[in-house]
């Protein structure tokens, strides 16, 4: 009997739509064709594969074309241009469609007749044809691709062609070397070790005495100096072949204790402060029973090396913070929160789902043993000594952190990569293995510089103008760690660097003389990747100087802080010993408890660390001095850029941070144009340098990626400005977005704690 209801159509059409362009009089669009570098080449193809585009706009279709594996990237080529529109970043060594394979970390088929998932391997055989292809990245992009009009063996091959090159047997077989090798013999005289060709500072490598010298000159360490027992790795070979060490201790003493650290790593100076306390990291040591002598004999060479002779405390950071496992598995319960877990209409407790993954509670443990180490340095006037049993995983976080809290210089742009090139490159981080680059050991796998990275943020978000770069430039740099044609992340040490790229100059016949940091250069040559305009958007525009009042939220601040909204972050509990010894002062809290208090304990209770945690927050903070960052649960916040750009109910169109990105900078942009035409309307004083050319410089050499518009143009946001600027998420988002969901309506300003039916009643 007839419902009266429409019926549903039971066939779906997966062809292209046809093209009426030529009836119309229309100029059918310009084919799109694939870019490949020097030495990419294809390995396997298939055409009429559907992606499938997720997007907030109901408008936007699922695209047509082709997709491709190359020894280097997936690139997917569409049919037919996309709707045009401004790219945020144009990067020139991937396409917005394209995937480096060393980002992917799973491969996934899927056959929709049984609904069967296959994760893809290398060398590994697929007994059905793949109706689906799934790509989970490792910079947390989901990308989907159907086969419904394609040739069965052809996706079946272009699958297994995927899986494959993106488990390389070997690091040689990297796309890089291919790449960097041609390179050369192409643009040898464009090569210029870690600067960029068109001018710029260079980022210090630390491969060199030169190197270490400046640093300690920098900072004043008058009773340290550069040694080279490790020259050729005959020390250690995790160390660089030159490290810094008190001037007391001889270089036959050092041989002598070498042998007792784990792998020969002798205890590295890392900084200097000004008052004379130095900043160590230690590695364990092999011999239990001579434990207590070799650390005596350390930490007296230390303590003498104090110009008030202070005792050393150092801090075990094996019992304090997580270990890599358990970072390894809070990341992936949050990345899961992020981009898998679809958000049901019932769901109202995402907030509490992504702080039990424990990555926000990890993300503030680090930054509270920071917190107390600069207290340690600045607050009692003593060196510390980090301890980490391989010190090459955790010291590497907090060393960098204290850094950034003490040293200004190192929150500069070119500062801060010499930070992460000394502390992690340098020092020996194995990013091939935890970042798997080569998946054969997936235990081995964890996001420790992913971890720095977000507590670096949580710094630039609780101080925005104490730092040159942005959160745009932490999310770039994070991308980085995915595209192997740097030397940067690549490399388990300094030696294995060496060594392989000995191995490399010499299969592609590159005479022994050369530079290979220059040949194979680091990541901090970003002209490799972007334009110079491009780069303007890692500059900060609300970077002050020394003395200058703080610009948050393009607001001026003085930084007055009421009693409650420092006394929790005062509680942070002691995990540092005093020479081997633990101070009676403060008692060790087991590993993950945060130690904070709500409310300040009355004064005859306080002590000397929570006297200079209230001295501190109770002042003006200065952007060029001391940071301590905020370590309650409310203060650490999700970084969003990172984890949310590529989920649909997270994209703001125009809206989110962007949009005062945009207005700071258009305002510090016609304030540096204003100060060229007052220096050339006084013209140059007799002892100055030559002033600007009339006009001031050309619009693409300005400073700020935003410029400063005429008076007579109306105020117009651009279009490209949304919650995930600079970075474009159409065509790269996870998942079908729902909408009206509770993190949709949290992300538009509703009240979470509210139940599901009074959010369903709210408008936004």
């Amino acid at each position: 009997m007839f419902s009266g209801k429409p019926m549903k159509p039971t066939f779906k059409c997966y062809l292209p739509p046809a093209q009426n362009d030529v009836k119309n009089n229309i100029e059918p669009p310009v084919k799109l064709e694939p870019k490949f570098l020097p030495g990419e080449i294809i390995v396997n193809e298939v055409n009429f594969v559907r992606k499938c585009i997720v997007s907030t706009d109901s408008s936007q279709s699922d695209l047509w074309g082709r997709l491709i594996c190359t020894n280097f990237k997936v690139s997917f080529i569409p049919q037919e241009p996309p709707p045009k529109q401004k790219s945020q970043f144009s990067h020139l060594l991937l396409g917005q469609q394209d995937i480096s394979l060393t980002c992917l970390d799973q491969v996934v088929t899927v056959n929709d007749t049984r609904g069967k998932k296959k994760v893809l391997g290398s060398n590994q055989k697929l007994k059905f044809n793949p109706m689906e292809l799934i790509l989970y990245c490792k910079d947390l992009r989901v990308i989907r691709f159907c086969f419904d009009e394609a040739g069965p063996e052809s996706a079946k091959k272009v699958c297994l062609a995927i899986a494959h090159y993106s488990h390389p047997a070997d690091l040689h077989l990297l796309f890089g070397f291919e790449y960097q090798g041609l390179r050369y013999h192409q643009s040898k005289g464009d090569l210029v070790n870690g600067s960029n060709p068109n001018g710029g500072i260079q980022t210090p490598m630390f491969d060199r005495p030169s190197d270490w010298d400046r640093e300690i000159k920098r900072t004043g360490a008058s009773e340290w100096r550069v040694c080279s027992i490790n020259e050729k790795y005959v020390v250690s070979e995790s160390l660089p072949e030159y490290v810094v060490v008190p001037v007391s201790l001889t270089d036959q003493e050092l041989k002598q204790l070498s042998p007792l650290f784990n792998d020969g790593r002798v205890p590295l100076w890392c900084w200097n402060h000004r008052n004379g306390s130095a900043l160590v990291r230690m590695a364990g040591q092999t011999e239990p029973l001579a434990q207590r002598k070799t650390e005596l004999k350390i930490f007296t060479a230390i303590t003498r090396s104090h110009p008030q002779r202070r005792e050393v405390t150092f801090t075990d950071l094996d019992r304090n913070l997580p270990n890599i496992q358990e970072i390894q598995g809070a990341f992936v319960k949050a990345r899961q929160i992020c981009t898998l877990d679809p958000f049901e209409e019932s769901e109202e407790r995402w907030l509490s789902s992504m702080e039990n993954s424990r990555w926000l509670e990890y993300v503030r443990m680090f930054l509270k043993v920071s917190a107390e180490t600069v207290y340690n340095l600045d607050g009692k006037n003593v060196s510390v000594v980090l301890l980490e049993e391989e010190d090459r995983d955790l010291n590497c976080v907090v060393s960098s952190l204290v850094q950034l809290m003490l040293d200004p210089h190192y929150r500069s742009l070119n500062g801060f990569q010499s930070l992460v090139q000394k502390e992690w490159v340098m020092a020996g981080h194995r990013f091939l293995d935890r970042c798997n680059h080569l998946k054969k050991n997936d235990n081995k796998e964890s996001p420790l510089f992913t971890l720095f990275l977000d507590c670096v943020w949580q710094l630039t978000n609780q101080y925005p103008a104490a730092f040159e770069f942005t959160e745009a430039y932490l999310t770039v740099l994070s991308d980085s760690m995915w595209i192997p044609l740097f030397s940067t992340f690549l490399f388990n040490s300094s030696k294995q660097c060496t060594q392989l790229l000995q191995d490399f100059a010499k299969s592609k016949a590159i005479p022994p003389g050369e530079n290979h940091t220059a040949i194979f250069p680091p990541v901090w040559k970003w002209s490799q990747q972007f334009s110079a305009r491009d780069q303007t958007l890692f500059n900060n525009p609300m970077y002050v100087g020394k003395g200058a009042a703080c610009v948050q939220n393009g607001e001026v601040k003085t930084f007055q802080r009421t009693k409650k909204a420092f006394s929790s972050t005062v509680r942070i509990s002691s995990t540092s010993q005093r020479n081997g010894v633990k101070g009676d002062e403060e008692t060790l809290q087991r590993r993950g408890s945060l130690g904070l208090k709500a409310e300040f304990s009355p004064v005859k209770d306080e002590s000397p660390s929570e006297r200079f945690f209230r001295d501190w927050f109770s002042r003006p903070a200065d952007q060029q001095g001391v940071l301590i960052p905020y370590v309650l649960p409310s203060h650490v916040v999700l970084w969003k850029l990172f984890f949310l750009r590529w989920v649909p109910e997270a994209c703001i169109p125009h809206g989110g941070p962007a949009t005062v990105y945009h207005k700071v900078s258009q305002l510090v942009d016609e304030i540096e144009t204003l100060q060229n035409k007052l220096r050339q309307y006084k013209g140059p004083s007799p002892h100055s340098t030559p002033g600007p050319r009339p006009g001031g410089p050309p619009s693409d050499q300005r400073r700020m990626y935003f410029k400063a518009s005429s008076p007579d143009d109306p105020p117009t946001s651009p279009n490209v400005l949304n919650s995930s600027f600079p970075f474009n998420p159409v065509g790269n988002l996870c998942r079908r977005g729902v909408p009206g969901t509770p993190i949709s309506k949290f992300l538009n300003g509703a009240k979470t704690w509210l139940s599901t039916e009074t959010l369903a009643n709210d408008t936004f």
